[in-house]
């Protein structure tokens, strides 16, 4: 094991807690449901970025390059001032989604450039403009600019135009588990000396204030000397810890408490604010700050002069141990220095496969992002609803208001976001798809995830996965077991470990789950499924979760075909715990009824009820239901058509072999079922090595599906599958309704839909986790398919490829969003020249929410790592079956495999001796 595995193996056993020390800091933590004690859920405007240095927070912290223990009680992060700013840096700046012009929306610019799994190694990038920061600026134009306009960006500001900004490096190393090296490199990137005020903060997340119970922490200065000082930091339940730093020219003392008099006019007995350093730096208002040196929140100050080019670097230590001699010197440079080789050891381990500079770039800064976006979440919905003894009651109006169902949900983890600044609170669906990176560097951590998501305190006691904390109530769609499956195979491909108590445990959860969906979503009995909105935001004609302006209801083809999935998901899970436990072959026949059932409603031509399919178009389709009992089909080719192709297993002839019982009732549905037997792709005839194919999709619909999938006139783009087909640029979809016009047009970049909110669009951009899922699906089918059957890729172009080599070609397309194409360009950066040929940001990496249709560029949230973070599995895939040292392309896909595997072997061989 390389040394961070053994670091893994340590936590594992609990024989060390190397995670108890993580980047688990929000970046924001304003404008957030949990902050929100409003009447109405006006979380944007109840708490507010200008409100936020002066007002203590209730469930938790943010920061920038910040870190915390595993309950937020102590956090740690920096603090800047270049000295023109009208307020100190303490957190990333945003506009909320009724200031920006397609949403909520950060503008700065920040990466992670990487983190091991017990974050033993950390580094992170913050570039700070030496010019004014253009908070109104940024503001007012967004405002002014239309839904049919490019968001404005800080760049478009000109801040960085003479390159006049300082590049913040923020790295961490762990001695031990409880003694972190902090190293702070600041780099003057402009033409003449600079000035930055560097504050390094260590700070208590206030408890106190909202439990009379909950005894005060300490922060207090108790030596220097002429090497560095030292603050001691004294906590109820987290103990002692001391923060070591380089001597500073001041350090200064606040507490992290509600200066109520500045924000509400209300005398406050405490005399110290958490905006006291602030006012002391920006204002300079020496009362602000305790010259007793103690409190709650503490900043050493540097101010350092900085010339061009120059690097100027200040080191800091957070320990448990009081008796460090020599917190600074060789032995610090030396660790530190340790643990970055040690990530270097531990990712070519992880991905040993041949790879070129620019992939294995993209593929570390995707699993430093999913890293760094782990977070304390705290929301208690009981405790939120009813609010704090030492406060008044929250507005009677909030016990019907959002969330109110959910008074179980008691959430205290460290859970993986999808964005810590734009969406820093877990959603469930998001979720599923961040573990297959996680799982393949740390499948520990991915587990906990789902298992964490179906505990009693979270799943509703009605079977409902909470969706995310604006409405936990919503629907996402059920991709949980899928996600399980997923992590069982890569631990067991990556590190020889078959966890079947974590799928055991799982399983058994998503049995309630699965129970809520048929019982809840599935309402006139039929197997057809309205699952509402299902994450795809403003995909359909209508607002799938809302009131219909028809009457009646929407079956469902995305829903259908998710549950679909879901069978299949669980009946491969029951078919692998069988192997151990017989008793899970009947549960194993159950799903497989489930899915045939499915199967059939989707497929289903003439009679009385019709299935989802359309024989003329070749493409599935919701149908609008209405209350006289006809049936409209809503003709939108979107990723709607397409999902029905995730609900696909093959079953290897072995399992049918050793699973008796599960044989004969399979055998038993297929001679004595024909009705559902032929709407479901073929089950008797045996495929490429005897196995069995389970599908929604048969052969010839496949065809006919992959024709529009494959069109680049359609949903095929350079850079992926489309959420909506380039057909409806010309041919938009309409609607009418009583006079009004209901119409889904082809949008490749934001939308111009007020549909679930400024940023919603799935009308037209590429968005990976539903890519992912194709890639998979179309790998499934060749398994079964194999070499002879072929498709036109792209249509119209008469090249023909089995279904592995489409599915090569969509992962491929994705990729090129993030590498570098022949003139050295990312289209993922789109017309963005600093971007593009700077060379202190042309290696730096965002994983945008979605990407253009037509140019790949990246838009949406930014460091939506989260789901888009599944571009480092494909990266493995490509090299680990490519074989490949340059960019993708296709080759011979069994040779290649020869080639890695050899070559794999020999440097195993040489590793071990």
């Amino acid at each position: 094991m390389t040394n961070e595995e053994k670091r893994l193996e340590e936590e594992r056993t609990r024989t060390a807690h190397w995670k108890r020390w993580g980047p688990y800091l929000s970046e924001r933590q304003w404008g957030t449901v949990r902050e929100d004690y409003s009447p109405y859920g006006t979380a944007w405007d109840y708490f507010s970025h200008d409100q936020a240095r002066s007002r203590a927070y209730r469930w938790g912290e943010d920061g920038i390059a910040g870190i915390s223990d595993n309950h937020q009680r102590l956090c740690f992060a920096i603090a800047l001032w270049n000295g023109r700013d009208p307020i100190l840096k303490e957190r990333i700046f945003g506009l909320t989604g009724g200031e920006g012009n397609h949403g909520e929306d950060v503008k700065e610019y920040y990466f992670y450039l990487d983190s091991t799994p017990t974050h033993s190694y950390m580094k992170y990038l913050y570039k700070y403009p030496q010019r004014a920061f253009p908070y109104t600026q940024l503001l007012e134009e967004n405002r002014r600019r239309g839904k049919r306009e490019f968001e404005y960006e800080l760049m478009d500001t000109g801040v960085f135009d003479t390159d006049c900004y300082f590049d913040v490096f923020v790295e961490y190393a762990k001695s031990s588990p409880e003694d972190i090296l902090i190293q702070i490199s600041v780099i003057n990137r402009g033409k003449r000396q600079a000035t930055l005020h560097l504050l390094p903060t260590i700070w208590f997340r206030n408890t106190w204030s909202w439990d009379a119970n909950s005894g005060k922490p300490e922060i207090k200065f108790i030596k220097a000397n002429g090497v560095a000082s030292i603050l001691e930091t004294s906590h109820p339940t987290l103990g002692k810890r001391w923060l070591c730093f380089e001597n500073a020219e001041e350090v200064l003392f606040t507490e992290n408490e509600t200066n109520t008099g500045k924000l509400y006019g209300i005398e406050n007995p405490n005399a110290y604010f958490k905006d006291g350093i602030n006012e002391y730096i920006v204002n300079g208002d020496k009362n602000s700050i305790n010259p007793n040196k103690l409190g709650t929140k503490a900043s050493p100050l540097y101010r350092l002069k900085i010339g061009s080019g120059e690097t100027k670097i200040i080191r800091l230590r957070l320990t448990d141990s009081a008796k460090i001699d020599v917190p600074f010197g060789f032995q610090f440079d030396s660790t530190l220095d340790t643990r970055k080789n040690e990530a270097d050891e531990f990712y070519n381990a992880v991905s040993p496969y041949p790879m070129n500079d620019d992939m294995r770039n993209v593929q570390r800064q995707a699993f430093a992002g999913m890293l760094w976006s782990k977070q304390f979440y705290n929301y208690v919905v009981e405790d939120w609803l009813k609010g704090d003894t030492c406060y008044p009651p929250p507005p009677p109006q909030r016990t019907l208001g959002r969330n109110h169902d959910w008074i179980h949900l008691y959430n205290d983890d460290i859970l993986s976001m999808p964005d810590k600044w734009e969406y820093p609170w877990f959603a469930a669906w998001d979720l599923a798809f961040h573990t297959i990176p996680l799982a393949m560097i740390d499948p520990d951590f991915a587990k906990r995830q789902l298992l964490l998501l179906t505990r009693e305190w979270y799943m509703h006691p009605n079977g409902q996965i909470p969706a995310y904390e604006w409405a936990f109530s919503d629907v996402n769609p059920p991709v949980h077991a899928w996600a399980a499956w997923r992590i069982y195979n890569i631990e067991r491909k990556m590190y020889g470990r078959e966890d079947t108590r974590f799928l055991e445990r799982v399983f058994q959860k998503l049995l309630l789950n699965f129970t809520w969906w048929v019982n809840r979503k599935d309402s006139q009995g039929k197997n057809v499924f309205e699952g509402g909105f299902l994450g795809l935001d403003n995909i359909g004609v209508f607002d799938r979760s809302a009131k219909l302006p028809t009457g009646g209801y929407i079956e469902q083809a995305d829903g259908t075909s998710w549950m679909g999935m879901y069978s299949l998901n669980m009946l491969a899970i029951a078919l692998e715990l069988s192997k151990g436990n017989p008793s899970y072959e009947d549960i194993a026949s159950k799903f497989f009824e489930h899915f045939l059932y499915i199967a059939n409603a989707m497929n289903r031509i003439g009679g009385k009820d019709r299935g989802l399919w359309d024989e003329e178009d070749g493409f599935y389709y919701d149908v609008l239901s209405l209350p006289d009992g006809s049936h409209i089909p809503l003709k939108v080719r979107s990723m709607v058509g397409l999902i029905p192709l995730f609900a696909i297993e093959t079953i290897e002839p072995q399992t049918l072999e050793h699973l008796g019982g599960f044989r004969n009732r399979l055998e038993w549905f297929i001679d004595n079922r024909s009705e559902l037997r032929k709407n479901v792709a073929c089950m008797r005839t045996h495929g490429v090595g005897e196995r069995r194919l389970l599908s929604i999709v048969d052969k010839e619909k496949i065809v006919r599906i992959l024709q529009k999938m494959l069109d680049e006139n359609e949903f095929l783009s350079p850079y992926g599958i489309r959420a909506i087909s380039r057909y409806h640029a010309e041919h938009p979809y309409v609607f009418h309704v009583n006079g009004h016009e209901y119409r889904v047009d082809y949008e490749p970049a934001e939308s111009t839909s007020a549909l679930f909110g400024g940023n919603s669009n799935w009308r037209g951009p590429i968005w990976f986790p539903v890519n992912f899922l194709i890639i998979e699906s179309l790998q499934k089918f060749y398994y079964y398919l194999g070499d002879d059957f072929k498709v036109e890729c792209p249509t119209g172009s008469g090249k023909m490829m089995n279904l592995w080599e489409v599915a090569r070609e969509i992962s491929h397309r994705l990729m090129h969003i993030f590498l570098k194409d022949e003139s050295g360009r990312r289209p993922l950066y789109g017309g963005s020249e600093k971007f593009q040929s700077d060379p202190n940001w042309n290696d730096l990496i965002l994983f945008n929410e979605y990407f253009h249709g037509d140019n790949g560029a990246g838009i949406g949230a930014n460091h939506q790592t989260g789901w888009t973070g599944v571009v480092a599995k494909l990266l493995q895939q490509c090299a680990e079956y490519c074989g490949l040292g340059k960019n993708p392309q296709l080759i011979d896909i069994d040779q290649s495999t020869k080639v890695v595997k050899k070559e794999a072997t020999e440097e195993k061989l040489k590793k071990t001796g």
